[in-house]
């Protein structure tokens, strides 16, 4: 690392060096004895990883990342599954529905698992997550409610919750309803008769031993909170693996505001504190309402991933935190678009500016050098224009009219950016085009473009054609200079909007633009 580096990250504005500060204002010299600093993510592992699930790990890693570049000191990443949880109901996305509804209430880890794969179904979606977080290159560690539940890595803390068991009652019973507080109980057995994690009163009979009573089914039992016999409630659960793990930084959503603050009263009255962490807000789907699993309005990774690079999801996801930004496909050509124009300008930039731009943090520092020569965008008008079937081969076909090298070795990131701008137009934008005639003087407008263009010809630049394409705006009899770009788009590309026309001509082909114009012209 070097020192201009490290004074940039000290003095940079970017939130997530103002994230790392926080930690620098909790331990200025670095933690005691050297000891690394921990982020964590949690995860409910009743269902598979999604674009949540994504976006935290991937805003957490910048913070991590952004620490280190600002002090050089070491961290860990622990992704925390809280698979001791009992399965509240029977997802839809999975097979099997009757043997699992016969489990509801069980601990994930000793459910079977539907697809038969793993030892339980807590198994099966941990891997998936760990996989999840592979495939992304993720640096961090696994780690299992059940496990440290089971181990005894959580038993001091358990010893510690039944000492405080009054507070931590007094701190959490005000948040409840009436009919909720005659039954709640930080600590949740779990029953030797039915496996269910109960949500029953429970009686402190030895919190050194670790010995409860409750009521199980009409009789009366004492038994361990330790080897896995109980768990906590999930908001107890927070603030007390907050203080055994000693977490120091973990973000979480502005619809949990309320669970961190009692977390974090619960970790101080266990000897540990809050973590510092970033509240961020929430996606909204197209039509701006919270994006739910259960109403089925979000994105998926994959659907994402179908249709643009994985570094422009992270480029989307890194953008202005607390802000309530929407999450949608069509959001996708301009993300693509904004990713790789901030990549052209990184190389140039002085480090300052440089850790201000989001490619810095997409690409771990390391931003690759490869830019792209023709944008997104202008790809997606070109694969409109050749219509139905168009196939990779043929579009580097045309951009052998923008390109001298046009190639896929040559150009492995646009080849790639093809790809994605072919499955695009194909699902999303061809069943919206539809051309419409010209009327009035939109059609003397394209005769004059029509015979400029002949008169420049093939080798003409796309600077040159752009000037010829806009003197016939300004002197085509049109009340504004839009109205002849949005007729080209609407009779021309068959859309309200499209690329800048000097570029999209250089790169379709004079002599085929010349096509179009007639084919619009002849109705």
């Amino acid at each position: 690392m070097t020192d201009d580096l490290r004074s940039a990250a000290l003095e940079s504005k970017a939130w997530p060096y103002e994230e790392a500060r926080k930690l620098l204002k909790r331990w200025p010299d670095g933690k005691p004895d050297g000891a690394p600093m921990l982020f964590e993510t949690g995860y409910g592992p009743s269902g598979l990883p999604h674009i949540g699930t994504f976006q935290e790990v991937l805003r957490t890693t910048m913070v991590r990342r952004a620490y280190e570049e600002m002090t050089g000191l070491p961290t860990r990443l622990v992704a925390f599954s809280d698979d001791m949880d009992g399965l509240r109901k029977v997802p839809d996305n999975v097979p099997n529905k009757e043997m699992l509804a016969q489990h509801l209430g069980k601990p994930l880890s000793r459910i079977p698992d539907p697809f038969g794969k793993f030892d339980s179904f807590a198994a099966h979606n941990n891997a998936m997550l760990r996989d999840f977080l592979d495939r992304f290159g993720f640096d961090y560690e696994f780690a299992s409610s059940t496990d440290y539940y089971t181990s005894g890595r959580f038993d001091e803390q358990l010893r510690n919750v039944l000492r405080n068991y009054g507070k931590i009652m007094a701190v959490m019973l005000p948040t409840l309803r009436a009919e909720r507080q005659a039954t709640y109980s930080p600590v949740l057995p779990i029953s030797e008769k039915s496996g269910i994690v109960l949500q029953v009163p429970v009686e402190v009979v030895d919190a050194e031993a670790g010995i409860i009573r409750f009521d199980d089914e009409g009789e009366t039992v004492e038994q361990s909170v330790f080897g896995g016999k109980a768990k906590l409630q999930w908001k107890p659960d927070w603030g007390m693996r907050w203080a055994a793990l000693g977490v120091d930084y973990e973000m979480y959503g502005k619809d949990l505001i309320d669970s961190g603050v009692l977390g974090g009263k619960i970790a101080q009255i266990l000897g540990g504190r809050r973590p510092e962490g970033l509240i961020y807000e929430l996606y909204l789907d197209a039509k701006g309402e919270k994006i739910s699993k259960s109403k089925g309005n979000g994105l998926s990774i994959e659907q994402w991933l179908t249709y643009g690079p994985d570094e422009s999801l992270a480029f989307y996801i890194y953008r202005e935190p607390k802000k309530a930004k929407a999450l949608h496909l069509g959001l996708i050509p301009r993300a693509i678009d904004d990713y790789w124009q901030f990549r052209a300008n990184y190389a140039a930039q002085e480090w300052k500016e440089r850790l201000g731009n989001p490619v810095h943090h997409v690409h771990t520092g390391d931003v690759p050098a490869e830019g792209l020569p023709v944008t997104f965008g202008l790809l997606l008008n070109l694969v409109g224009v050749m219509g139905e079937g168009a196939t990779n081969e043929q579009v580097w076909g045309y951009l052998g009219n923008y390109l001298p090298d046009a190639s896929a070795a040559a150009h492995p990131e646009l080849d790639r950016m093809i790809g994605y701008a072919l499955a695009y137009h194909r699902d999303f934008i061809a069943p919206t085009l539809k051309r419409r005639a010209p009327e009035g003087v939109e059609v003397e407008a394209l005769q004059r473009l029509d015979t400029d263009l002949a008169a420049l010809g093939e080798d003409a630049s796309a600077e040159d054609i752009q000037n010829a394409v806009y003197e016939i705006g300004k002197t085509g009899g049109f009340a504004e200079l839009r109205d002849w770009f949005k007729a080209l788009y609407e009779t021309l590309l068959g859309s309200s909007q499209g690329p800048r026309m000097g570029s999209f001509i250089k790169l379709y082909g004079v002599a085929n633009t010349r096509r179009l114009i007639a084919e619009a012209l002849a109705g």
